[in-house]
Parts: C-alpha cells; structure tokens; sequence
C-alpha cells in the first residue's frame, strides 16, 4: 500500500505521467418500451420510463485517467482480452503520451493485464519498447 501511495504522492512531471487504468464489464439496456416524455407547465408531468428492458449483451469499458493532469479517456470495447489490452496500452503510449520517456500505470493485477500481453498481442520488438516505456 505504501508504494501506491508513494507514487500518488509524487510531483506532476509531463515526462513521466502517472496514469491509472481500470476495466468495468458493463451491461447494454434498452428501453421495452419508448418512455413518456416530461410535459411542461403548472399541470406537468416528469418523464416516465418502464423498468422492464432488455438486455442487449455486453462490452468492456476501459478508462485511463492520469488525476495529476486533468486528463482521461475511456473506451468501450465487444470484449476484455489480452489483445484488447495490450491496444490499449500501445494507443495510450503512442497516441496520448508519445512524448513522455516513461508511463507510470497504476492498474490492477487482471490475467489480461500484464507484459506477457504485451507479447501475445505484437512482435517481440514491439512488445519490447512498448514494456521499456511502462513502469
């Protein structure tokens, strides 16, 4: 606990951002049936909604937030899978942080998560220099 504390105690450097990544499977709704919208006035109403619905399977949200900077993106993909994984940390390396010499990333201990990803996902120079960039 200490070393995670440590790290979120440490001062905003761009070069060496600190971002935190979480993954939340997350269910898709629809309405069963259309809702009644709100009417204005003295005699309104609020909008009504069914709580029935129906389910319209699932996807994996990803989110990458680095708190020191204001900064987040969160996407949604069909799945969690290494592969997923490990394109979402090359994106974050090459798109949102191309700049920085290192990536702090504070995440959790998932199977997907890991440098084995890494290279299950890209050629082993790739995983590589993705893997040197991280810590």
């Amino acid at each position: 606990m200490e070393d995670i504390l440590s790290v979120y105690a440490r001062i905003y450097d761009p070069m060496r951002p600190v971002v935190c990544m979480d993954e939340k499977p997350y269910q898709l709704l629809a309405h069963a049936r259309d809702p009644i919208p709100a009417t204005p006035g003295p005699n309104g109403r609020d909008l009504r909604e069914d709580s029935e619905y129906v389910r319209h399977g699932t996807c994996s949200i990803f989110v990458w937030v680095e708190p020191l900077a204001g900064w987040r993106r969160v996407d949604a993909l069909a799945r969690r899978t290494r592969l997923d994984w490990a394109g979402q940390v090359k994106q974050m390396l090459t798109v949102d942080y191309p700049d920085a010499e290192t990536v702090v990333l504070v995440m959790d201990n998932l199977n997907t998560d890991g440098v084995a990803s890494l290279y299950e996902a890209f050629a082993p120079q790739v995983a590589f220099a993705v893997d040197q960039r991280l810590e």
